[in-house]
């Protein structure tokens, strides 16, 4: 790959694009969002709020802790902290100027203010729709495809923006682009400058809010439970302070993430094990930052042909990014990373996505365990072969696979996890 070519600069602008920082788990920051935005449009705090939302942002958001809300969790409780004291102007980061007085504000509101929610009658998995009203005063924001693509405006029933729907990445950088052996070459001659900034700020980002999983109590503890009694383990460590950092951020911590696919976990998961063994094993900047490129890139990769949201967990997918991009920091090629993607999909592809939630932390640590091993694997001249299973022969096609599985095959599955979400 030439350094200035057309893939090079689409690979530069598609970890721009993907590498975003957001305060929260994305989905019930997105109805924070949407209802922030509506709300300014309004012009007035509302008397009545409505809700409409496709079945995967429900999955997403009824268990997880909005931060700044003082524990709340669930979809009014977002769209409250967003009508109440959200910024609209800072997109996913906008519940981080929240003050303590608009926080204690948020539960008096929900007493008050009527917050109905509804499952959109919808075709698109990303779908959420917040009206607010005012008397007879009405808006409404509408957010399809991804967490920050408004498609439609509205005020008293009057259009102030329309735009096309699409089930792809709308205004994104086309991701058709991207293969395991552009990623590779990519990173072989990238000038590090040109990702230096945003690479640097997932670094600062998702490693702080690791430390602060591993100092306090947050969820299950997964990432504690994991570190205990294996403190000088790099494979122990490198799963540990993955699972913590999504302990804190999937309980309530206010620290902000650097997300990959539109999901902090997943940020979370592509990114730290990396650095943990790129600072452990005493590797330059710029091969930690080379190395990210490549776990990024793959994880979106894969991410691509799922779609945003699936019944497939999305830490398996970023899982598989840490281990290629452990594969690249440890001096592998693109054999050795092809393969190491390859075995890692083999292994834990049927891991679910059941919403964000405390368990998500140990979902981290199996799919980083599941890297590793992957790895190890090829270096010990093991692998798995078309023909077994999901797998079929070149790492493209095994992608495709994957992607095929998850996005078509497991659509009947999530139905049924809703379901059963929407029941208990």
């Amino acid at each position: 790959m030439e350094q200035h070519d057309a893939y090079y600069r689409q690979y530069v602008q598609i970890l721009r694009e993907e590498l975003r920082p957001a305060t929260g788990c994305t989905e019930p920051i997105a109805i924070a969002y949407a209802a922030a935005k509506a709300r300014s449009v309004l012009g007035a705090l509302p008397d009545r709020v409505l809700v409409e939302v496709s079945g995967n942002i429900i999955k997403n958001v009824k268990s997880v802790v909005v931060p700044h809300t003082g524990g709340l969790r669930g979809i009014p409780a977002a769209a409250a902290a967003g009508i109440v004291a959200g910024d609209a102007e800072a997109q996913l980061e906008v519940l981080s100027g929240m003050t303590e007085a608009q926080s204690a504000a948020i539960s008096p509101f929900l007493k008050v203010v009527p917050v109905e929610v509804r499952h959109a009658d919808t075709p698109y998995i990303f779908d959420i729709q917040v009206t607010v009203f005012h008397g007879p005063d009405s808006a409404q924001v509408r957010l399809v495809g991804h967490h920050t693509n408004v498609v439609s405006v509205r005020r008293d029933g009057q259009v102030l923006l329309e735009r096309e729907i699409s089930e792809g990445s709308g205004s994104l950088t086309d991701r058709s682009c991207l293969t395991v052996e552009g990623i590779v070459a990519f990173a072989d001659c990238l000038s590090t400058e040109d990702v230096e900034e945003v690479l640097d700020q997932q670094i600062r980002c998702n490693m702080a809010i690791a430390e602060e999983g591993l100092r306090h109590d947050y969820g299950a503890n997964i990432g504690k439970t994991l570190l205990r009694g294996h403190e000088e383990d790099l494979s122990y460590r490198m799963r540990a302070y993955a699972a913590a950092a999504s302990d804190a951020r999937m309980n309530g911590c206010e620290m902000p993430v650097v997300i990959n696919s539109g999901s902090g976990n997943q940020g979370i998961t592509s990114s730290v094990p990396v650095i943990v063994c790129a600072r452990a094993t005493g590797r330059s900047h710029e091969e930690l930052l080379r190395a990210l490129a490549v776990a990024n890139l793959v994880t979106i990769h894969l991410k691509t042909g799922i779609g945003r949201l699936s019944a497939y967990c999305g830490a398996v997918s970023a899982g598989c990014g840490a281990a290629a991009g452990l594969a690249y920091l440890q001096g592998g090629d693109y054999d050795t990373v092809a393969h190491t993607v390859v075995n890692t999909v083999a292994m834990d592809s049927g891991i679910i996505c059941d919403g964000a939630k405390a368990s998500c932390a140990a979902k981290i640590a199996a799919a980083v365990d599941a890297g590793l091993l992957g790895l190890a694997m090829y270096r010990s001249g093991n692998q798995f072969f078309g023909g077994d299973g999901i797998v079929k022969k070149g790492v493209e096609n095994t992608i495709a696979n994957v992607g095929r599985l998850a996005r078509l095959g497991m659509a009947q599955t999530d139905k049924q996890i809703i379901q059963l979400m929407m029941e208990s």
